[in-house]
């Protein structure tokens, strides 16, 4: 509601509805003006009429709100929904040669041929580190062709004006609401609405007008009856459906209602039955099939590799307000110390939680700790100092903390631009020209936390960057619960199940669990955030109605739910063994931040996002983002049972395999694929007492450019006169391997893993490097910049410098004329920063606004 009110603010809809033409090279109209169709289809049709004399006679663009037109295909149906665009706009088109676009039309000479219709649509989707996800993207733009096929085929739409065919989405232009327009051409997306259209007037049409209830159950009948119980919950009769299948006794309904796949289900039968253990299905399927029938959590056989409870680790609680992108009510932390060993939780709670001072207060709190982390690293090993890893129970805590620190990042360089303005005399503008309110710069645990957050931003492209820790992601490796596939999604669920001696009922667990007024990750349950929201003063609630209960005791029972989980997760955790891939690890994430300490130490590329990594860089990271998978891959392989299974049944992975044990003096495997046969050179990975990494004599020896491991079962696939007999190849390795007869083991071939050394029982997993472009290198200094500034402009140039630069070249493109809202098209402003000039309206800025929900409407109605 908020956002569909600022899309019709005069600060917005001159910047949308020019920044939409300009983008579609069309011609600069002589001015701009509203109207409103007042969601009436007879009104959006005079309302288009007067736009179409505008445009024509006047040059006049009008950009029209809250518009009504005939689903497409329903024109003259009694009774039909009509298609409610947002906002369209109506511009004058001309006629131009082939090749020209009509931005270079002379709007004073050329007359118009017509108008142009650009339908659009606005939609408040939540930029998560800066980024719309794409999905949400796409359904956006389908209701924006829905609203332009339909506005085609009305028989009301004026003569003489096209539907262009480009469209116009609204979108969040930064974590504040300020909108922006995104064009994009609706071909295909046009053809999808049709082809749907005409499946429901077919549907229609052979259903007929008038059905009975007879008539409709038998209509009904036919179609296949399906549930989900990841994507069914939004559906008003999803509890109705999921006590229907709970009632069923057969193992098919058992294996519907924890989400199996439907292609998985056959195989899967006779496990749930209890008659087998096993299936052509991935092991972790298997293991949740086997605990929600036995009521026991089936565990995977890895070791820890997780730092979870290692001194420079930081526990992190959040949680999140509904009302804004970055709101936060209050936040928890807790450091491990390499002397002091786990300190006690320190909770934090804010009297306003979408306020800049509230962000800036969680900045420094975390840069306070993630400080004292750095200290306690460097003092324990002054040379190599470890790294610093924030433990989070779940991703949307680190999306919260990750976009906090990409909106001050974008406010600290717009104040190191405008810090310049101010230092040779030009008045501080925002990128639109308005005049800026200078913020006051960040303190060094503020930068710091920035920074360490937004290397966090870019690093999370590498798989094996660990400076975030997924609690969850840790657990999983380790644990299988039973229930709902989708219910492991949370922390509290996946501890439950960790931590029960005596069987459980799957469906009593995530019963209590959906039922949990509190939750362990940033989110809050929609109970305990509207219990929130109504406890602040102010809050809109039923007259006379008082505030429900304490905010800062409701804050603090949140945090403290979330804080106690976080506890019991590291608590199942440190009670299980430790891997030898836990140091490769760890080696891999202190490569990565000893460059970003360097960055940090040069004030130089530090403030840098992800959205805002320059092409040269992208393209430069592409052979390390590839050694960074390979590597994830055969790490996973070597550590963890259920991986290496998988890969084995895998056709699409040729380098790993099942092999059956036929003969132990010599060892003679039988190999179950064809890609790997005699001459090849195979290692195995995976016997029966586990994966052969974490044997007892295996050596690990952490080098330059790869992780050699020593006395490990390898060796040459050879035939003799028996493998005519049975397909068993002899297999002798120099390093005894603990088999028996009849074991199935998983082996790896050796050119995969880097077992081609002369000792014969030696492999190598090469180190992927670390992101060391655009960055301070091994060899700069604080004096190489200031002494040699061609040569390292692109490493250790430092944030001032660079952004004082930026600002004198804005400043001579404006004074060319070359910037917005001199120039047509206009300039997009590419870095989106939230530095609004002031009384800029946004979210925060609005008065109050009534949140409830429509009783008309359902979740997916309002999405």
């Amino acid at each position: 509601m908020t956002f569909e009110r600022l899309i019709r603010h005069e600060a917005f809809v001159s910047r949308l509805l020019t920044t939409t033409v300009g983008a579609l090279d069309l011609a600069r109209p002589t001015g701009i003006r509203r109207a409103d169709g007042g969601v009436r289809t007879d009104t959006t049709a005079t309302v288009l009429g007067q736009a179409q004399l505008k445009a024509m006679h006047e040059g006049v663009a009008t950009m029209i709100t809250s518009l009504a037109a005939p689903f497409v295909g329903l024109e003259g149906v009694s009774g039909a929904t009509p298609v409610k665009p947002d906002f369209a706009v109506v511009t004058p088109r001309f006629e131009v040669k082939p090749g020209q676009s009509e931005a270079h039309v002379d709007a004073e000479v050329a007359k118009p041929i017509g108008s142009w219709l650009v339908m659009g649509d606005a939609k408040d989707y939540e930029r998560v580190r800066a980024f719309i996800d794409d999905q949400r993207m796409l359904k956006g733009f389908l209701q924006v062709a829905l609203g332009a096929e339909s506005v085609d085929e009305w028989s009301k739409l004026p003569t003489g004006m096209t539907v262009h065919p480009w469209g116009a989405l609204a979108v969040p232009r930064n974590a504040f609401l300020q909108p922006m327009a995104v064009v994009e051409r609706l071909d295909d997306h046009r053809a999808e609405v049709r082809v749907r259209a005409q499946e429901r007037q077919q549907l229609v049409g052979e259903a007929g007008s008038d059905l009975s209830d007879d008539e409709l159950k038998a209509y009904v009948d036919h179609l296949e009856k399906t549930f989900n119980p990841a994507t069914c919950p939004t559906c008003n009769l999803f509890e109705y459906c999921r006590e229907q299948i709970r009632s069923m006794s057969d193992p098919a309904a058992l294996l519907t209602e924890i989400g199996i796949p439907p292609e998985q289900r056959p195989a899967l039968s006779m496990v749930a039955a209890g008659g087998a253990e096993t299936a052509d299905v991935p092991d972790s399927t298997i293991g949740a099939v086997v605990a929600t029938r036995d009521g026991q959590a089936v565990w995977t056989g890895q070791r820890r590799t997780d730092p979870v409870g290692l001194p420079g680790t930081v526990f992190l609680v959040l949680a999140k307000s509904d009302a804004a992108a970055l709101g936060c009510y209050g936040i928890g932390v807790r450091r491990v110390d390499s002397v002091k060993d786990a300190m006690s939780w320190e909770l934090s709670i804010f009297d306003d939680g979408q306020s800049m001072s509230t962000r800036l207060a969680i900045m420094e709190l975390l840069g306070t700790v993630v400080a004292e982390a750095m200290a306690d690293q460097a003092a324990a090993s002054p040379t190599a100092p470890g790294p610093v890893q924030v433990v989070l129970p779940d991703t949307a805590s680190g999306d919260l903390l990750v976009s906090m620190a990409d909106s001050l990042a974008g406010t600290e360089i717009s104040r190191l631009r405008w810090q310049r303005d101010l230092e040779v005399g030009r008045p501080p503008l925002t990128f639109d020209g308005e005049p800026a309110a200078v913020p006051e710069a960040l303190t060094e645990h503020q930068r710091l936390a920035v920074s360490f957050l937004l290397d966090q931003d870019r690093g999370r492209a590498m798989v094996l960057r660990e400076s975030f820790v997924d609690l969850r992601a840790a657990l999983r490796r380790h644990v299988v619960p039973g229930g709902v596939l989708s219910d492991a999604g949370r922390l509290d669920y996946i501890v439950t199940w960790a931590e029960a001696v005596d069987p459980l009922d799957h469906r009593v667990v995530s019963d209590a669990v959906a039922s949990e007024l509190h939750t362990s990750g940033a989110r809050l349950s929609n109970a305990s955030s509207d219990k929130i929201h109504r406890s602040l003063p102010g809050s809109r609630r039923k007259r006379g109605e008082a505030p429900q209960g304490d905010y800062k005791e409701l804050i603090r029972e949140e945090l403290e739910y979330k804080a106690d989980i976080v506890d019991r997760a590291a608590a199942v955790l440190e009670g299980l063994p430790v891997s030898r891939l836990r140091e490769v690890y760890r080696a891999i994430e202190g490569d990565a931040q000893r460059v970003w300490r360097r960055r940090l130490d040069f004030r130089a590329s530090d403030l840098v996002r992800f959205g805002r990594v320059n092409w040269y860089w992208r393209n430069s990271l592409v052979p390390a983002l590839d050694k960074d998978t390979t590597c994830a891959s055969q790490l996973r392989v070597l550590g963890n049972p259920h991986s290496a299974r998988e890969a084995a049944r895998d056709a699409g992975t040729r380098e790993v395999a099942y092999a059956e044990v036929v003969a132990v003096d010599p060892v003679r495997l039988r190999l179950k694929t064809r890609r790997i046969g005699a001459g090849d050179k195979v290692a195995v990975v995976l016997d029966g007492r586990g994966p052969v990494v974490d044997g007892e004599d295996v050596t690990l020896k952490v080098q330059t450019g790869s992780f050699r491991f020593g006395q490990w079962p390898l060796a040459q696939l050879e035939e003799d006169e028996r493998t005519a007999l049975d397909a068993s190849l002899v297999w002798e390795p120099k390093v005894p391997a603990v088999v028996s007869i009849g074991d199935e083991v998983v082996v790896a071939h050796s050119d995969w893993i880097g077992g081609g050394y002369k000792s014969g029982h030696e492999i190598a997993i090469g180190r992927p490097p670390a992101d060391n472009q655009s960055g301070p290198g091994k060899d700069c200094t604080e004096e190489s910049f200031v002494d040699d500034p061609d040569n390292h402009q692109f490493c250790c140039q430092p944030h001032e410098s660079r952004e004082a630069g930026t600002s004198d070249w804005i400043a001579e493109k404006r004074a060319a004329g070359e910037m917005n809202p001199e120039v047509w098209p206009p300039v997009i402003d590419m870095d989106q920063f939230d530095t609004p000039a002031a009384g800029t309206p946004t979210d925060s800025t609005e008065a109050e606004t009534d949140m409830t929900v429509p009783s008309d409407k359902t979740p997916d109605d309002v999405d």
